[in-house]
């Protein structure tokens, strides 16, 4: 289950909309995420990393997009569970088999 957000989603698409746009422009790159981040009471580390995943979601900037890290987690939490799933299943065949290997009492 994913951790609550401490700020909307509606806040995080317009605070990314106006800080790609303010840097897009060379006379308001300079300091245009800490203006931003500041007008809307955001951290403006916390908007950098906004930016940063929008840029490589778009294909602008290397790095892993938001629906492969997803897709990845999902395939890792599925391999614990195969891995765990294996790991009974093999200790229900060692202990079947040493029951097998014993003499019969009857």
């Amino acid at each position: 289950m994913a951790a609550p957000r401490k700020y909307p989603e509606e806040l995080r698409e317009r605070a990314i909309r106006m800080a790609v746009d303010l840097r897009r422009d060379p006379a308001t790159r300079p300091g245009a995420l800490a203006r931003v981040a500041e007008q809307l009471g955001i951290n403006p580390e916390t908007l950098r990393n906004w930016v940063t995943q929008a840029e490589v979601d778009a294909g602008d900037r290397p790095g892993t997009s938001t629906s492969d890290a997803q897709r990845i987690a999902e395939l890792e939490r599925e391999n614990r569970e195969l891995r765990r799933s294996n790991a009974i299943l093999r200790s229900a065949s060692a202990f079947f088999a040493a029951e097998l290997d014993r003499p019969s009492t009857r």
